[in-house]
């Protein structure tokens, strides 16, 4: 039997390993584990989101196809409120729901490139955008990581990697697995950047409402944002509707066009179901939105404030959205068997940095989403018994 050489060579998908090693323990009520792997909020969907979406699901029409880019009134909602955010001018016309943000920019990418050409992501990347490159034998360049900046990038690393065959620059903001977040300034220089060189740049906004008291980039307001500039963003994170999967893309309207063809042959559309939920997210949970908010900033700060105690010597690299970056102290050990060996000794299931690319042998993320206070402040006692 063939396979696709592109698919067996790919890098695998982290997660699953992370999770083997823990299989088959049993953990304590006095040494409780204490789950930093995976980025899911820790609280359910609004109880009248859940409430909505039972009624929906007795409709003949929720069972049906959308349209391909998605309900009309979704994409208006979307598009109005981005437009709110951003300061923007987009329109319906601009937008596609995909089925979650990883489908979003598999979609973009196909759109934008193809077998031989290249895209640009930071290092670390997300280690799903690099799969779907190297599925398509597309070429990722990577900018070299900048743990003394805060993990944000330089757009001069990034100009430095453009060649003829390259067909768009990856950013994420707020940063997964870094959690930084990146300044308006530092976005803008990436824009111009890609509007010179005539490639687009990709924003995976999947945190945005995670921003902090971080100000957001007003590229949408650009008269040339159409040519050059792609956000994909998920609703998942901000309504918990994680095993929904819908997301969007907000891109020029030739872009939407190309990735409209793509979606019609992959899904037809995203699911019916997801898009309700997401449509009555936007109209009626600004509110309980603001409150888990809230929840998220308040771990985020109690994080930042963690690793500055001198009582544990693992280093904040940088902290944002659901993610912090750790440094760990053990010159000796690589990223994995640090991670490995928290798992076994302290009960702290992270993920090695090595899992989002090389040249992070010494790094961990934390995602602290799913943790309350409490459970972090056990994280600093356990790093500190570990380390000592």
């Amino acid at each position: 039997m063939f396979i696709n050489s592109n698919v067996i060579n790919a890098i695998e998908p982290p997660i699953a390993e992370a999770q083997s090693w823990i299989s088959g323990r049993s953990f304590s009520e006095e040494k409780p584990l204490i789950n930093l792997a995976q980025a899911v909020p820790s609280y359910p969907p609004a109880q009248s989101l859940q409430e909505h979406l039972a009624t929906r699901t007795r409709l003949f029409q929720t069972a049906q196809y959308t349209e391909i880019a998605g309900i009309p009134e979704l994409r208006s909602s979307l598009s109005t409120h981005m437009n709110k955010v951003y300061n923007g001018n987009t329109s319906l016309n601009n937008v596609l729901i995909s089925s979650g943000c990883n489908q979003a920019y598999c979609l973009t990418i196909m759109a934008l490139a193809k077998a031989g050409d290249e895209i640009i992501l930071p290092e670390p990347y997300y280690f799903n955008h690099l799969m779907w490159l190297e599925m398509l034998g597309i070429k990722a360049k990577l900018m070299p990581f900048k743990p003394d900046q805060n993990g944000i990038p330089n757009p001069l690393d990034a100009e430095g990697l453009v060649t003829k065959k390259t067909k768009a620059i990856v950013l994420i903001s707020p940063n997964n697995p870094t959690g930084a977040i990146y300044p308006p300034d530092i976005i803008t220089s990436f824009y111009e950047l890609a509007r010179d060189k005539k490639i687009a740049l990709i924003i995976d906004e999947t945190y945005k409402d995670f921003l902090g008291s971080i100000q957001p980039h007003y590229l949408f307001q650009k008269k040339q944002w159409e040519e050059t500039f792609i956000q994909i963003y998920s609703f998942s994170k901000v309504f918990s509707l994680t095993g929904y999967r819908v997301g969007s893309i907000i891109a020029g309207d030739k872009t939407i066009k190309s990735i409209t063809k793509i979606m019609d042959t992959l899904a037809i559309c995203a699911p019916r179901i997801s898009q309700d939920a997401a449509l009555f997210g936007l109209a009626n949970l600004s509110n309980w939105v603001s409150e888990k908010q809230k929840i998220i900033k308040d771990r985020c700060d109690f994080v930042q404030g963690l690793f500055q105690s001198k009582e544990i010597n693992f280093e904040l690299v940088s902290c944002g959205a659901y993610f912090a970056y750790i440094k760990h102290p053990f010159v000796e050990l690589s990223a994995r068997q640090v991670a490995k060996k928290l798992a076994k000794q302290a009960n702290i299931l992270c993920l090695p940095g090595t899992f989002f690319g090389p040249n992070q042998e010494h790094f961990l993320r934390f995602a602290f989403a799913n943790a309350s206070i409490e459970e972090m402040t056990l994280v600093k006692e356990r790093l500190r018994q570990y380390y000592d």
